[in-house]
């Protein structure tokens, strides 16, 4: 007995050594943060949001910006936020000639994540029934789950248990964008096109200049009609509608898929863009590193297109 307990005494005293030296370091708790969101009727994901302890706003995801934007209609009614700067010649989808003010220092609590220390912008527009955007820079080095079916955004460490069900595509992420290959049918042609992430734009497709002119797509598919897009800043811009019969994406094919383009015009639309009519149709998680990008039907996949 004094020998047994000589050798758990011997093995206490070493494990202190261990971690007085350093040897024997505890590793960080892995954490993951649950946000709640509702899906609008304009496929917009919209969260709720408090800022600096006082004041609560909606906001809407937005996969292909960075900051947190709030709109000129919901500043003035804040309390909490001061703005204490402006920026001129603000690069916007329809046009450059913007300018935006800021405001440095706030906190953001969305669900069980909180930020500390964000720059807020002011813009014109965001989506319907938000009052503003969030986008990447809050989730950098993060990998990001949005459940369509729970209506949960996740962010964590790690991919969760379960992505073997999940189809896995290669994402090309450039300029903090982020681009899926996807091959759209065009007439009797399948075509292998890149297209931007952007759970801001409601609709399902939206086709660049190049694209559009080089396979000639106003010849070849059903034209249903033009619609007006207006950007961040009030810019408008106008589209033709049309039809494509098939979108594979991975190893599933959506059919009948809406899809807007200028017509004519070099230089407008510079890339592609697949917004929330698609992004909806799949629970959706994106590596910390954005290299990949993992899909598997939610309840909206079979769902009719809404006319976008």
């Amino acid at each position: 007995m004094y020998k047994y307990r000589l050798f758990l005494l011997i093995l206490a005293v070493i494990s202190i050594s261990e971690i007085i030296s350093g040897q024997a370091v505890a590793q960080p708790l892995k954490r993951s943060y649950s946000i709640p969101f509702q899906l609008t009727d304009h496929n917009n994901i919209a969260i709720p949001a408090v800022l600096n302890g006082k004041d609560s706003v909606t906001l809407m995801f937005h996969t292909a910006a960075d900051d947190v934007t709030l709109t000129e209609d919901v500043t003035g009614t804040l309390t909490s936020v001061r703005f204490n700067g402006i920026v001129d010649s603000v690069q916007s989808w329809g046009g450059g000639d913007n300018s935006s003010r800021f405001s440095q220092y706030n906190s953001i609590v969305m669900g069980q994540l909180q930020h500390n220390n964000i720059t807020i912008w002011e813009d014109k527009n965001s989506g319907q029934h938000t009052d503003g955007k969030v986008g990447m820079n809050l989730f950098k080095n993060k990998v990001i789950a949005i459940d369509f079916d729970k209506n949960t955004i996740t962010v964590a460490d790690e991919l969760p248990p379960g992505i073997e069900d999940y189809d896995k595509l290669q994402l090309t992420y450039s300029d903090n964008l982020m681009f899926v290959r996807a091959a759209c049918q065009v007439g009797d042609s399948i075509f292998m096109h890149p297209f931007l992430l952007h759970s801001g734009y409601s609709g399902a497709l939206l086709l660049d200049d190049v694209f559009v002119n080089d396979k000639k797509i106003g010849t070849q598919v059903q034209i249903t009609g033009e619609k007006n897009l207006t950007d961040a800043y009030g810019n408008i811009i106008k589209t033709k509608k049309a039809v494509l019969p098939s979108l594979h994406l991975g190893s599933r094919q959506l059919n009948g898929v809406p899809a807007g383009f200028f017509e004519g015009s070099i230089g407008r639309q510079k890339m592609s863009v697949m917004g929330g009519d698609i992004l909806k149709r799949f629970n959706i998680i994106i590596d910390a590193q954005r290299t990949f990008i993992y899909l598997k039907p939610s309840h909206f996949y079979n769902t009719d297109f809404t006319n976008s």
